[in-house]
Parts: C-alpha cells; sequence; structure tokens
C-alpha cells in the first residue's frame, strides 16, 4: 500500500484526505511510476471545488515526475530506472506511486532535475503553446500577461523576453512587482493600484498590445480587451476570479476585429508528436538557462490543504511543488 489524496465530494481544502491506496501493477501499455515531485495547479482547485466536474470518488494533480518502477506487456520504449515526466488526464497526480499510460509520460533528460520537471509539465507547456504557438512571439512585439508573478506567468516573461519581446505584467503587489521584473517583465503593473489598461496604453504610445494572455477570467476581461490593438488576440487560459461572462461577439468587432480563443493543453499535446516536440523545446530552454523555473514553495503531499489554501489567497508566487 502506499499513499495518495482522494476525495469523496467537492468543497474546500478540507475535503482532501492522506489515505491509504492499492495502486497494482501496471497492465499493457502501462507504467508504474515512483513519484518524487508533483505540481500544484490552479487547475487543481477548480476540480477540488467542481468546477470542472470530475467522478467521485476520485483524485487530484495534473503533473509529477519520477522513476518507473515497472512496465506492462507492450512496453517498449520504457523500462524500470527510467527518469519521466507527465501532465495527464484523469487526475491522480497527488500520489507517492501511480499506474499510467506510458503514452502520458515524456523520459526527463539528466539536466532536468525530478522537482524543475514537476513544476513546468502543465505550466512550461502552457506557456510554450502560449508562445510558439496560439500567438507565436516575434521579436519586437509588446505582450501583456496577466498573473505575471504567477507560474505561467514567470515561465511567460522570461521565454517571450528570450524571444526578444517587450513583456507587460499585472501583478498584485510590490513584492510581486520586483519578482516578474526580475524574471524579465519589462513592466509590471501593480493592478490593485494603477489602472492596468491605460498604463498599457501608455507604454505602447497608444497602441495597444497585439496579445492579452489572460488566466485570471471574469475580473479582467472587459479591460484586458481594452489593451489590445486592432487585430489583436485575446487568449483566455484561466479563470482565476471565475467563468468569463456570456460573450457579446460585437465586444470583439467594435475594439478592431479583435480574436478569441479558449485553448487547452491538452489539444496541443493530443498528437504524440506534439507532445514530444513541445517538451523537448521547454527542456532545452531551461537548460540552456534562458528560463529558469521558480520553485517558490515546497509542501509535503500529506499537507496539500495548506498549498490550496495559500494558492487560492494568492499568497504563492512562482511555482509549487508536493514532495511524497
Amino acid at each position: 500500500m502506499v499513499k495518495a489524496i482522494r476525495f469523496d465530494k467537492t468543497g474546500g481544502p478540507e475535503v482532501m484526505k492522506w489515505v491509504d491506496v492499492e495502486v497494482g501493477e501496471p497492465g499493457n501499455g502501462e507504467i508504474r511510476i515512483k513519484q518524487y515531485a508533483v505540481g500544484l495547479n490552479y487547475i487543481d482547485v477548480y476540480f477540488r471545488t467542481g468546477l470542472y466536474p470530475l467522478p467521485l470518488p476520485g483524485g487530484l494533480g495534473m503533473e509529477a515526475a519520477g522513476e518507473v518502477v515497472a512496465v506492462g506487456e507492450g512496453v517498449s520504449d520504457l523500462k524500470a530506472g527510467d527518469r519521466v515526466a507527465y501532465v495527464a488526464r484523469p487526475p491522480g497526480a497527488y500520489a507517492q506511486e501511480r499506474v499510467l499510460s506510458a503514452a502520458q509520460v515524456v523520459k526527463l533528460p539528466d539536466a532536468i532535475g525530478y522537482e524543475d520537471a514537476a513544476s513546468v509539465m502543465l505550466q512550461g507547456l502552457t506557456a510554450q503553446y502560449l508562445l510558439r504557438r496560439t500567438y507565436p512571439v516575434k521579436a519586437g512585439d509588446t505582450i501583456l500577461i496577466q498573473a505575471a508573478a504567477g507560474g505561467v506567468g514567470l515561465l511567460v516573461c522570461q521565454w517571450a523576453k528570450a524571444l526578444g519581446a517587450t513583456v507587460i505584467g499585472t501583478v498584485g503587489s510590490d513584492e510581486k512587482a520586483a519578482i516578474a521584473k526580475a524574471h524579465g517583465c519589462d513592466h509590471p503593473i501593480v493592478y490593485t493600484r494603477e489602472n492596468f489598461t491605460k498604463r498599457v496604453r501608455e507604454i505602447t504610445n497608444g497602441a495597444g498590445v497585439p496579445v492579452v494572455y489572460d488566466s485570471i477570467g471574469k475580473d479582467t476581461f472587459t479591460a484586458s480587451l481594452d489593451c489590445l490593438a486592432p487585430l489583436g488576440m485575446f487568449v483566455s487560459f484561466g479563470n482565476a476570479s471565475g467563468p468569463l461572462p456570456p460573450i457579446d461577439s460585437s465586444e470583439f468587432a467594435g475594439r478592431g476585429s479583435l480574436f478569441f480563443t479558449r485553448p487547452t493543453l491538452f489539444t496541443y499535446i493530443g498528437k504524440r508528436s506534439d507532445y514530444d516536440a513541445m517538451a523537448g523545446e521547454l527542456f532545452d530552454v531551461i537548460a540552456s538557462g534562458k528560463v529558469k523555473t521558480s520553485i517558490n514553495q515546497r509542501y509535503a503531499l500529506a499537507d496539500v490543504g495548506k498549498a490550496h489554501e495559500d494558492l487560492e489567497a494568492r499568497r504563492t508566487t512562482g511555482s509549487t511543488v508536493l514532495l511524497p
């Protein structure tokens, strides 16, 4: 028996329980992993609260890194002892060990540690598709990233800067502004005392930006649209403040024929070739030093309730890992 987090009803952090589970042996096409680090993401909160429904009872957690301890029949490209990482559905990464499909993991280069990998599989691959595929950022672009001091935000700031972009980012405090600036954000805006739409227009000499990456949702939706240049793209990739309101398409027409997209990581990594290529580029940019991981919080997996409380209260910066 090993330990894992399980919950049988939606609600606050208290619904998560640290319990004994039977993992079993891997079946055809599956592997069993001993996990050394697990990533914490806001989507875990969405599942826990029921915003994103899950069959219950169930587990939580989308990403982890560890060592293969057993392989099932039909698995030829992995063996016991291999270092791997993953972002996968259904949730269940909050565990000491886990069985999952071999197709859901990628091999981990020696240059990338377990904690670093667990902190970037979801957030780092999200940054990759945002910057490289949804709106391909190029040298000379000026972009806006909401929640610039968050896990995805700090990765986007660094990576966009490495691509030659000027980065504007919103943050909730002076402390977070300093963190964002240290990670490549040229113009951190403290939204609690500054009108970020006005500041974006000032910074861009009235032109606006070609893309806004927004994971906040309800509270920033309209103001984010007002930051865009004509033909700009609003990228909604999360809703930390709540779901977007019903959308009137005239909002996009009247502001200059804007584009709207609501991407999800699992669409972008749906093809194995894309998953491998995206992970490869992510690991390369980290190994090169152009993008550094920012693991600013560590909690024992058994204390995940406290981790969720801090995440929801916006007391965290960068990435958080849970240690089984």
